[in-house]
């Protein structure tokens, strides 16, 4: 033996050497780690794994065969208890399994050395543990990775069983010459493709045959990138309108193009110069789209407007066909939304969304309200403007029921309050708007809540368009403290019931929830259960004894067959057992209970976390077939509040107040407690929860079952440590914006991390059409026809704290013209 051994150059033994020193430090690691799980209650694997570990190294240093066997038992003893955890989850066993595989082929790699200088080594025990074991683990892992049936999560007797009959009216006839009353395939007149906001076009041009054959009509840049010297986050969200030919665009900067719809050739631009300081107060400076008015009897000047908010807290008014300022338009094109608010600082309101304009009015909430600063807030209104003239007409301030009026010479509109800072629907019949409302100031605590703000926090609303009176109110969440705000967009659609079909409105929400209720009463048309939920706080805190769910719509936040999914310790996830293990630690120290947790001083899991879950993308229907399109989020959040004595100690305060010392916390000025809130994350920037962390899906409203499901989004450009991966491996992604549904069968989709566009079949959920875009989809793609052809456009500039690639392109595609 001593002869072989010195056959073996001495850098190769370095190398070895070095090896078995990273086994060691590896399970050491994981032995102390795993010793404070058990300290907390968890699993006694990774603490015993660990000294396994430690001394399968040490014996492989002193050159000891013995050391292969305790590295092959020790890897068998890992695979099963790994199958036994977790089953046959790719993702879920790469940190029990990857890392173990990744020794094992390096010790083959060793075989010289293993062969010349080891002593008692058997060779059956060899290249069981260091070659078929790790062979083994590797293709537990990437098989169901791989596998089809994990990504086409379709039921092939739901989608052969479906009715042909069309689901709803196709078109809806409204009164006033409301242009953005009804489905139309030649315009996108509404934010949402109609005030219905269904997000529906009834263009069939595109199918699912010849999509495949999409080329670029035309990609227009709008020159509006982020300032380098910019102290603000740039969100490019926008979904265009398209009337006449012509494609109106707003940017992050609010500037407002126009732009030729079948040639992408600029017509216009405005410019209104927003306040860098509102812009740099708010999350992200960006704006959600424009509203467009056509006056029904001639107007004196701009019989055709573009009207758009600014988040500085203006909303102005442009000649559609001109870019030129309606100057009859409030004062000279503008309207404060300020006044009457109480603000007094830059951005803390802020309008994104556009005003939703029906019958003759531009009705708009007060905005974003910045979250977690102050108690002590600006107003959360609603106000209605003529659209001609900008005069007020009514305000929605739930302070003063009943009363629609302006507050008197000196007087603010009730502070604090509830805000609509999402998209808003209207039905043209009934003469009401949809509006979902926010939550009170202080996100995350409520005990020094009034009334009214218990009463309409996280509530969707309906208000007559024309009057601003309350007609009814339906709230989804009892006394949030997780910030639920409704963000989705209200749907207004015609829902089966026994009777027939019923006006109804479909409203999804961050928690996963989706309820449908009676358009003009707000009754709920499916049961609404009140279903008891965890309870109690270490603060002074109340909470909620029950919780409104929707159970006959599915809730498709987490994985088929578990819903409504509840969390346990083997969830926990990493890249390697060591980041796995940093999570295990933590879950077992957060406080978790399954959905709605309360908020602690200890600290607690948020699942869905206050992303969603569904966020303000919404979901789009195709109301030909009666299919729900939804993309949702599976990321908890963790949740602390803080007391003021140690919001103090850390020198947080408001963002209008200066500059925290400590950053990354919420000072909730004027409220008993501070916050913090994040998603929960492992060292390496990865979700602590295995993916998928996103899917998109298609639910048949018809008999409220799941049809189809699939993971949105891949790898390619995002990986741990923001180090893009480039694999691209569909994983479902987080994910921000939402869908389109068209009359052709299809549905298109960005919104994931990755620098991608989709086309899905809305029947199946297969995936037809995939095109690379220069930069984040975090905006709702829009459809149009130009002499006969069809358009599908979607703004593609990424979003900041979404932290995917900025860009300034608005791209259209459309089939060949020599189709």
């Amino acid at each position: 033996m001593q002869e072989q051994r010195d056959f073996v150059p001495r850098w190769v033994m370095w190398i070895f050497w070095l090896y078995t020193l990273v086994l060691i430090l590896f399970g050491a690691a994981m032995f102390v780690m795993g010793a404070m799980l058990i300290f907390e209650g968890g699993s006694w694997y990774y603490a015993l794994m660990g000294l396994a570990t430690v001394a399968a190294g040490v014996l492989l240093a002193l050159r000891r065969g013995s050391g292969v066997v305790v590295f092959g038992i020790a890897s068998l003893a890992t695979l099963a208890w790994a199958l036994w955890e977790v089953g046959f989850d790719g993702w879920a066993l790469i940190p029990r399994l990857a890392w173990l595989s990744g020794f094992g082929l390096l010790m083959l790699a060793f075989w010289v050395v293993f062969h010349r200088s080891f002593a008692g080594l058997r060779k059956p025990v060899y290249f069981a543990s260091a070659g078929v074991l790790p062979v083994v683990m590797i293709a537990l892992m990437v098989v169901p990775l791989l596998n089809p049936s994990s990504i086409e999560l379709a039921d092939p007797d739901l989608v052969r069983s479906r009715p042909a009959e069309p689901f709803s009216r196709a078109m809806v006839s409204v009164p006033d010459g409301n242009v953005a009353g009804s489905h139309d395939a030649t315009n996108w007149t509404s934010y949402g493709g109609s005030n219905l906001s269904n997000k529906f076009t009834p263009s069939a041009q595109i199918t699912p045959e010849n999509v495949r054959r999409l080329e670029v009509a035309w990609h227009f840049h709008t020159g509006d990138n982020k300032p380098e010297d910019a102290k603000f986050a740039y969100a490019f969200q926008n979904t265009p309108l398209m009337v006449e030919d012509t494609v109106y665009i707003c940017t992050p900067s609010q500037i407002v193009i126009a732009v030729d719809a079948a040639k992408g050739t600029e017509k216009w631009r405005f410019d209104p110069e927003v306040d860098r300081k509102a812009m740099s107060n708010i999350a992200a400076s960006t704006c959600r789209g424009v509203a467009y008015f056509e006056a029904p009897e001639p107007a004196a000047q701009c019989p055709k407007r573009i009207i758009w908010p600014m988040v500085d807290g203006r909303m102005g008014a442009l000649d559609a066909e001109t870019g030129q300022l309606c100057t009859d338009f409030g004062e000279n094109g503008y309207i404060d939304l300020n006044e009457g608010t109480g603000n007094e600082f830059p951005g803390f309101v802020a309008p994104t969304s556009p005003p939703l304009v029906m019958r003759g009015l531009a009705i708009i909430g007060t905005g974003q309200v910045r979250d977690g600063s102050e108690r002590d807030a600006p107003s959360g209104v609603v106000r209605g403007y003529d659209a001609v003239t900008g005069e007020q007409r009514w305000a929605w301030d739930l302070g003063r029921p009943g009363v629609t009026t302006p507050p008197p010479p000196g007087e603010t509109y009730t502070r604090s309050t509830p805000n609509v800072w999402s998209l808003i629907a209207g039905d043209d019949e009934l003469g009401l708007v949809y509006l979902p409302t926010g939550n009170a100031a202080s996100d995350f605590y409520g005990a020094d809540r009034t009334e009214q703000e218990e009463k309409y926090t996280s509530a969707l609303v309906a208000v007559g368009a024309e009057t601003g009176q309350e007609r009814w109110h339906f709230r989804t969440v009892n006394h949030d403290l997780w910030d639920f705000d409704l963000s989705p967009q209200p749907n207004l659609i015609d829902f089966p019931t026994p009777d027939g079909p019923r006006a109804a409105v479909l409203q999804a929400t961050k928690n996963g929830q989706v309820y449908v209720l009676d358009r003009a009463t707000g009754e709920p048309i499916l049961p609404v259960v009140q279903t008891p939920v965890p309870q109690g706080t270490d603060t002074d805190e109340f909470t909620a004894a029950t919780q409104p769910f929707s159970p006959e719509m599915p809730n498709t936040v987490g994985p088929p067959g578990k819903e409504m999914e509840v969390l346990t310790e083997s969830d926990a996830w990493g890249i390697t057992p060591l980041d796995q293990l940093q999570c295990r630690i933590e879950f077992k120290r957060l406080r978790y209970e399954g959905a709605y947790t309360p908020p602690t001083l200890q600290g607690s899991l948020a699942f869905a976390g206050n992303h969603g879950g569904i966020n303000w993308g919404g979901v789009s229907v195709d109301i030909q077939r009666g299919i729900l399109i939804m993309n949702s989020n599976r990321l908890p959040y963790t949740e602390h509040v803080y007391t003021r004595e140690t919001m103090d100690e850390l020198g947080v305060v408001s963002i209008f107040r200066g500059k925290s010392e400590t950053p990354g916390y919420m000072a909730q000025r004027g409220s008993k407690y501070g916050a913090r809130k994040e998603p929960w994350m492992s060292v390496l920037n990865t979700p602590c929860i295995a993916p998928p962390w996103g899917y998109v899906s298609g639910t048949d409203l018809r008999t409220k079952e799941v049809i189809w499901r699939r993971p949105l989004g891949t790898g390619y450009d995002a990986g741990p440590l923001g180090i893009r991966s480039h694999i691209k491996l569909t994983m479902g992604t987080p994910n921000n914006s939402g869908s389109l549904t068209t009359a052709g069968g299809l549905t298109f989709i960005g919104a994931g991390l990755d620098q991608f566009l989709r086309g899905f079949s809305t029947e199946t959920g297969e995936l037809l059409w995939e095109v690379r875009i220069p930069a984040g989809a975090q905006a709702n793609p829009m459809s149009y026809e130009v002499d006969g052809r069809q358009y599908i456009v979607a703004a593609i500039g990424g979003h900041d704290r979404m932290e995917t690639k900025l860009g300034d392109s608005v791209i259209a595609w459309a089939l060949p013209e020599n189709r």
